[in-house]
């Protein structure tokens, strides 16, 4: 309830903030307009707060056309789709002009058959000297000119080679940009609730072991109110940062939602599991906060970090909750510090769930 009782408070907040620029600015209070400043009080995307500020910051305000805009660019479901089917049709028509290709060189390949069957035709019925040269330089001439034709051919499919391997990239990019989160450029809630899913499900066929950690940066609401959103950016880059210098390999770290974050360690025990929070827990507090445009030391980030394993009947949602528990459970008792489902302070709380 603690957990639930926190996300009130943090997204009203938001909420509280995205209002106040509508009724600021004297914008109508669409729920297009509300995303887009909603998306601006959490910081999530960076680049449309700069092109707000920077919209703000020339005219004063924001037009009917530039919210449009702001939206399409930044926040429209389809923006994404219409990416990928554009390259995709970019594929296609590169494709269709290969095959047009070949089509005409297998017309050009039939054509110097005919041609070789007919001078080989003429060939056995010339008598003259004068007639076999005739046929030998037009047999010659045919021969350079499939020549040039396939070399023309070779150009073509190697310039298509390259512009479909460079279409893929782009697709691999666009691909990419959906699974990441833009401002840590960790996994995002899309790719974990994909990878969370698998990995318990390879827990479950190979009868390997499988731990989840939840982070929560402590007193983010107070960088925030205290020092502004860009600081608050800042805070939740160098947290990432920790974050993903102690993940390897099949471990995926994401951005689970505002402050929080999560660690998938496929294979990995509770024990181990600890280790590497704690780990975290230690290479954030190392780094000290400074505020770029002062200089300004703003003094040491904490995070809070709960650690659950999965057990044989768990779903997805029972692991995280489970390990949700232990999270709020560091909180609760002083935070800056690494709760696990076996300690006291939690295993009554666990027990609970479970049973």
């Amino acid at each position: 309830m603690t957990g639930q009782a926190d996300e009130h408070e943090r997204t009203m907040a938001f909420c509280e903030i995205a209002l106040g620029q509508i009724k600021a600015l004297r914008q109508a209070a669409t729920p297009r307009n509300y995303e887009i400043w909603y998306s601006y009080a959490t910081g999530y995307l960076p680049s449309l707060n700069q092109q707000i500020n920077e919209t703000l910051q020339k005219g004063g305000g924001l037009s009917e056309t530039d919210l449009e805009q702001i939206y399409e660019t930044y926040l429209s479901p389809t923006r994404l789709t219409e990416r990928i089917d554009k390259v995709g049709n970019q594929v296609m028509g590169e494709i269709e002009q290969v095959m047009a290709m070949i089509d005409a060189a297998a017309g050009s390949a039939n054509s110097y058959t005919e041609s070789l069957a007919d001078m080989t035709e003429k060939l056995g019925n010339s008598k003259d000297r004068e007639g076999l040269r005739t046929i030998v330089e037009s047999l010659v001439q045919t021969a350079k000119e499939m020549e040039v034709s396939n070399q023309k051919l070779e150009e073509r499919l190697n310039a298509s080679k390259q512009e479909i391997d460079q279409l893929q990239e782009n697709l691999e990019v666009v691909r990419t940009e959906s699974l990441t989160d833009p401002l840590t450029q960790l996994a995002n809630r899309k790719f974990f609730d994909t990878t969370i899913a698998q990995a318990i499900e390879d827990a479950r066929t190979k009868n390997e072991p499988l731990s989840l950690l939840m982070t929560d940066i402590d007193h983010f609401k107070n960088f925030n109110d205290s020092f502004g959103h860009l600081t608050g950016d800042q805070v939740l880059r160098l947290v990432a940062m920790s974050v993903k210098q102690n993940v390897k390999g099949q471990d995926t770290a994401a951005r689970y939602g505002g402050e929080e974050f999560a660690i998938v360690l496929p294979n990995t025990v509770l024990r181990s599991a600890i280790t590497v929070a704690d780990h975290i827990r230690r290479a954030v507090m190392t780094k000290e906060l400074m505020k770029r445009s002062t200089g300004e030391h703003l003094g040491r980030v904490t995070i809070s970090v709960g650690v659950a394993t999965w057990r044989k009947n768990d779903t997805v949602q029972s692991l995280i909750e489970r390990t949700d528990t232990c999270l709020y459970a560091a909180k609760r008792h002083g935070r800056n510090r690494v709760m696990c489902e076996t300690d006291p302070e939690v295993a009554a709380n666990v027990a609970a769930q479970v049973a």
